[in-house]
């Protein structure tokens, strides 16, 4: 699966029509995603979906992996833009809050995300987006280095998310957040951490 966001001709994508058909084929694919992997489902399947053509798929996107990826990104820009603010504000037990509340109200598909075929690139464009985020505000030479702990960060939200949507009777969004906050988002904060010396056990 490609990493890369294909964005289409500006004129294309600001044409009122060619919005209409990219918004029907996101739902077409989740509509898809709901039923079987991304593996079993074809650029037919997701067109008929859709309501269109099979030719005019590939003026919107060139595979159906692309597609995935722009309904990933999709969702993953929504979430950054409500999160990041919180954050910026140092309240990270309100940003943990702000995210269950933000995937609750989403909840069939957030599900469909990450507990279907698309788990993959929502994976990779948040862990893009995040890294983007933490390179312009860490500090340098900080350790354990900002590349780990955002690939934690980023795996262990990801986890706790995918579990959570799975529970016949998930826990209130107060408890996960704060088993987010606490397990996942607060051991990423600790300052001032110095690596081991080198050569010692």
């Amino acid at each position: 699966m490609t990493n890369k966001i294909y964005r289409p001709h500006l004129s294309t994508a600001s044409d009122a029509r060619a919005v209409r058909t990219r918004e029907a084929l996101r739902a077409a694919l989740l509509d898809l995603l709901e039923s079987k992997p991304l593996d079993q489902i074809t650029i037919r399947d997701i067109a008929a979906g859709a309501g269109i053509g099979y030719t005019t798929f590939f003026r919107h996107h060139p595979t159906k992996e692309s597609l995935l990826d722009d309904l990933a990104a999709a969702q993953i820009r929504s979430l950054i833009e409500l999160v990041m603010p919180v954050m910026d504000a140092r309240s990270a037990r309100a940003g943990s809050e702000a995210l269950f509340t933000y995937v609750e109200q989403h909840r069939a598909l957030w599900t469909t995300l990450l507990n279907g075929g698309a788990a993959g690139a929502l994976r990779a464009e948040l862990l893009r987006v995040s890294m983007e985020i933490a390179a312009e505000r860490s500090p340098p030479r900080t350790w354990p280095p900002f590349e780990v702990v955002t690939l934690l960060v980023v795996s262990g939200t990801l986890e706790l998310l995918s579990w959570w949507l799975r529970q016949p009777r998930p826990l209130p969004i107060r408890e996960i957040a704060e088993i987010h906050h606490r397990n996942v988002v607060e051991p990423a904060l600790v300052p001032g951490r110095k690596p081991p010396a080198r050569g010692k056990a």
